[in-house]
C-alpha cells in the first residue's frame, strides 16, 4: 500500500489511509473531493443503490468502476466521466470514503 500525503502548500490536513477513514464527512465539499482526486486519492461512494470507486485517469478524465451490483438498477462495470459529470452527481453521492491504495485492478 502506498500512502500519499498532500503537500503543506495546499493547507490540507495530512492523514494516512487509516486515519482518514474515521473522519466525519459532514462538511465534505466538491472542492475537497476534486483536490483529493487531483492528489491521487480514490473516492468510494454509493450512488443510486450501487457502490463505486472513482479515480483520476487523465486531465478532465475520471474512471468510475462499479464495485457492487443492484439487480434492480443494472449499470456498466466501468465508465469514463468528465469533471462536469462528477460535479453533477456529487450531491447525490452517499457514504463517501476516500483511500489511497495501489491494488485497484481496473481491468477486472
Amino acid at each position: 500500500m502506498v500512502l500519499f500525503f498532500p503537500s503543506k502548500k495546499e493547507n490540507r490536513p495530512q492523514f494516512s489511509y487509516f486515519e482518514r477513514k474515521d473522519i466525519n464527512m459532514e462538511g465534505y465539499t466538491f472542492e475537497d473531493m476534486w483536490l483529493d482526486l487531483k492528489n491521487g486519492y480514490q473516492i468510494y461512494y454509493t450512488y443510486v443503490r450501487n457502490r463505486y470507486v472513482l479515480f483520476k485517469t487523465a486531465n478532465n478524465c475520471y474512471t468510475q468502476k462499479l464495485l457492487s451490483n443492484d439487480s434492480k438498477n443494472p449499470q456498466p462495470k466501468m465508465s469514463m466521466l468528465t469533471l462536469k459529470r462528477v460535479k453533477e452527481i456529487f450531491p447525490f453521492m452517499e457514504d463517501i470514503e476516500y483511500k489511497v491504495t495501489n491494488d485497484l485492478n481496473i481491468y477486472e
